[in-house]
């Protein structure tokens, strides 16, 4: 039997058994992998799994590139179930974008000529079974969480957590940004630095797949 991905709504199922019949062609929103710009690690979260594997990023940042884009094309693709903690691999695998919580950002900054003065508010998402802290960057004196909603759909935290359930193990992951899904977002509120600096429950080192879960830390065992 071949382990298979099945997409449902907004979630990812792990599945087994025969092969899917082929794709019908995809709309002028799926990046091309013949139009080869960088290839960068991409990380990311759905309702019941990550994913992790590459993806031609075609923008300057892959936060434009989320925001512009409908449909990615991931390869060398991990899966890993959060309810059993099973992996399962793929060559080749294209995403809604609506089918994602949230993506840790990797690639380019973009042109510094470009950025305007910005002030950090620490906020706290949830997004179904993730919980992710960070600091949006909005004007001087703006309402961060009225800066949030007219924001485009996809924002970024910088220094920022996610935590979440996995395998029957709760897990944080830090990462410097941290791009999330506004409009799947549950509730978003303003938060305090302590509670992103400083994570309030008790640290132990993790070690699964060492690649893909670098920045993992194990919280507690449920």
């Amino acid at each position: 039997m071949i382990g298979m991905i099945e997409i449902i709504g907004r979630t990812l199922r792990l599945v087994f058994g025969a092969p899917a019949p082929a794709s019908p062609p995809v709309d002028e929103m799926v990046v091309a992998l013949e139009h080869r710009h960088q290839d960068i690690e991409f990380s990311a979260y759905a309702e019941d799994c990550r994913l992790f594997g590459h993806l031609v990023l075609d923008r300057d940042r892959l936060t434009d590139m989320l925001n512009e884009v409908g449909r990615l094309v991931l390869v060398d693709v991990m899966v890993e179930s959060l309810a059993s903690g099973e992996i399962v691999e793929v060559k080749e695998l294209t995403v809604d974008r609506d089918e994602l919580l949230a993506v840790e950002a990797n690639g380019p900054r973009g042109d510094p000529n470009r950025r305007t003065r910005m002030r950090p508010y620490p906020v706290g998402v949830n997004l179904g079974p993730y919980l992710v802290r960070g600091y949006v960057h909005t004007t001087p004196g703006s309402d961060p969480l009225l800066a949030v909603r007219r924001k485009r759909m996809m924002v970024p935290l910088t220094e920022a957590t996610i935590e979440y359930q996995a395998g029957g193990t709760r897990l944080q992951r830090r990462s410097s940004t941290i791009v999330f899904n506004r409009e799947l977002a549950d509730w978003i509120v303003p938060s305090v630095d302590e509670a992103i600096e400083f994570p309030d429950l008790p640290i132990v080192p993790g070690g699964l797949l060492a690649k893909d879960f670098t920045g993992q830390i194990t919280l507690s065992e449920s």
